[in-house]
């Protein structure tokens, strides 16, 4: 099969390239998915899941990509919940070979069914943008209606998705970005917006929880906006700095299949977009990874016509 490999970590995307590949069999309580759409990213060439197994082992070269969606091929033994033909979408275990690829071997339990009327270019940008957003909020933020929320990078492609559940959810949602973002932002649902290149971003005020996915300096200094018995959740590792009187937690998104259900029944009926930005094919996946320009909104690889 047709696959983008990495070998070095170094060269970072541009060291990517089109290979072929062994196709991957269906090991116990797996399924093997014919790939239609990949999503990606960029961050997970510095993950070390990327480069090596469960043991520590080297195993490039590597198939980047954790996110698909497919038609199941064929099943592994004793799999069950899902058949061949099925279509569906998720997010794959990241110390395996990965979805931008023709198949991909996926623990079954790690997928969802994805009904026919949404693309499968659409599904593929949910599970790492949705499952972050809705995790970060309502697991580990316990968003409630009526409180205040920071949501940093709301023109993103996790801070979209928050942007949208926190104001579905009841919330008051201030996002944040670069001045050119300010539009988008608040056309996702964000009733403020700060200018992190050109605003102070302590003249947003005390907030119930920050959503952060960007770390270092603005991730220390959103500590100091949490107001008592507030939360700071992040993605971007252990934060420098806590609230002085409130909750800071980072964590890392896990599968959940119930909570893929959620996300894209939002998305059938409107209440949830996703903010897709190129569309590219495999064949001319390296070239989209390495754009010339700022890339926007979430890049899917479509595998398949």
């Amino acid at each position: 099969m047709k696959a983008i490999v990495v070998t070095d970590e170094a060269a970072g995307t541009a060291g990517m390239r089109l290979a072929e590949r062994p196709r991957p069999e269906a090991a116990g309580n797996d399924v093997l998915v014919e790939v239609h759409a990949s999503g990606f990213t960029p961050g997970e060439l510095t993950w070390p899941s990327t480069w090596t197994d469960r043991l520590g082992r080297d195993r490039t070269p590597s198939i980047p990509g954790h996110e698909l969606a497919g038609v199941v091929s064929a099943l592994g033994y004793g799999t069950r919940g899902l058949s061949v033909g099925q279509r569906v979408f998720g997010l794959t275990d990241w110390t395996r070979d990965g979805t931008l690829a023709e198949y991909a071997a996926v623990e079954a339990r790690n997928l969802a069914p994805l009904p026919g009327d949404v693309d499968f270019t659409v599904g593929a940008s949910l599970p790492i943008s949705g499952l972050t957003a809705w995790q970060g909020l309502f697991e580990h933020g316990g968003v409630q209606a009526g409180q205040s929320v920071l949501v940093h990078g709301a023109a993103g492609a996790v801070g979209s998705m928050a942007t949208q559940l926190a104001r579905e959810a009841g919330a008051y949602v201030i996002g944040t970005g670069r001045a050119a973002d300010r539009g988008t932002a608040l056309d996702f649902g964000a009733r403020e917006f700060a200018d992190l290149e050109n605003d102070t971003l302590e003249d947003v005020g005390a907030v119930d929880l920050v959503f952060d996915v960007i770390g270092g300096d603005v991730g220390n200094r959103s500590a100091g906006l949490v107001r008592a018995g507030g939360t700071l959740v992040t993605i971007a590792g252990p934060p420098g700095a806590r609230p002085a009187d409130g909750r800071a937690i980072d964590f890392v998104v896990e599968a959940d299949r119930g909570q893929l259900k959620e996300i894209v029944q939002r998305v059938r009926d409107g209440r949830l977009r996703t903010a897709i930005g190129t569309v590219a094919t495999l064949d001319d996946a390296v070239a989209a990874f390495n754009p010339t320009g700022r890339a926007k909104g979430k890049t899917v690889i479509r595998v398949r016509p």
